[in-house]
């Protein structure tokens, strides 16, 4: 018999889903090519597991330390499920060599020492880092990224990186209640991609949006959308 928490997951997954659905035919978009990052922040691997199982591929987890005993139990107890590890909260410096063992991509990179400290440890495993640029739009103090101002420095230093491919731009916005005011936001991070792309960068990924404004995001071209409250409830 399915626990209560089993069957809650995949309804939510499967409402989620069709969220996603919605707002891609709103925008004239392919569902497939919105990714959905279920953020795994506090939540136990058993409720992981069964996420799995349903058919997510892709897990996100703030802290490494975290992190690290769950992928690693995680790992050993599942090798037939393929999925990815996104690492989608602030990166410490000094946690950059367990982060770059762990995660497959790295969502958070926002200044040129982090870059630099992540290509070196990218090296040193022998790996090519995927990663995305954090880049500040929010005025809220509590909130890490690179500023605007700054992004297109940024992009070029990576660009000369042997062992981080710099794949996109992530950004994290305010929380409104109205979910409408996170528009702006994600169409500014959208124009600040376009532009870099006409100088010359390929940055096919934009990871903004979560379980209150996903829909949103994705109206205005998320790829990734970071849920984990809509699918796994709320956090004790």
């Amino acid at each position: 018999m399915l626990g209560f928490y089993t069957m809650g997951i995949r309804e939510n997954l499967a409402a989620v889903r069709e969220k996603i659905f919605k707002a891609a035919a709103r925008a004239g978009r392919n569902p497939q090519d919105i990714k959905l990052v279920a953020v795994t922040k506090t939540i136990e691997l058993p409720e992981i597991i069964e996420a799995a199982k349903t058919g997510v591929t892709i897990f996100g987890e703030n802290r490494v330390q975290e992190a690290k005993e769950k992928i690693t139990e995680f790992r050993a107890q599942n090798t037939d499920l393929k999925i990815e590890w996104h690492l989608i909260g602030h990166l410490q410096k000094n946690k950059t060599k367990y982060a770059v063992g762990l995660f497959d991509l790295i969502q958070t990179i926002d200044s040129p020492g982090l870059a630099e400290e992540v290509n070196k440890q990218a090296e040193k495993a022998g790996k090519t880092q995927r990663a995305l640029m954090q880049v500040k739009i929010s005025e809220e103090a509590t909130k890490h990224g690179v500023p605007e101002k700054d992004m297109m420095e940024l992009a070029y230093r990576i660009s000369g990186m042997n062992n981080l491919k710099l794949e996109g731009l992530m950004t994290m916005t305010p929380y409104f209640e109205d979910a409408e005011k996170a528009r702006p936001y994600f169409e500014r991070l959208r124009e600040i991609r376009d532009e870099a792309e006409k100088r010359g960068f390929k940055l096919p990924e934009l990871s903004m949006g979560m379980s209150h404004d996903f829909d949103i995001a994705v109206e205005e071209g998320a790829t990734m959308v970071r849920v984990g409250t809509a699918i796994f409830g709320e956090r004790g």
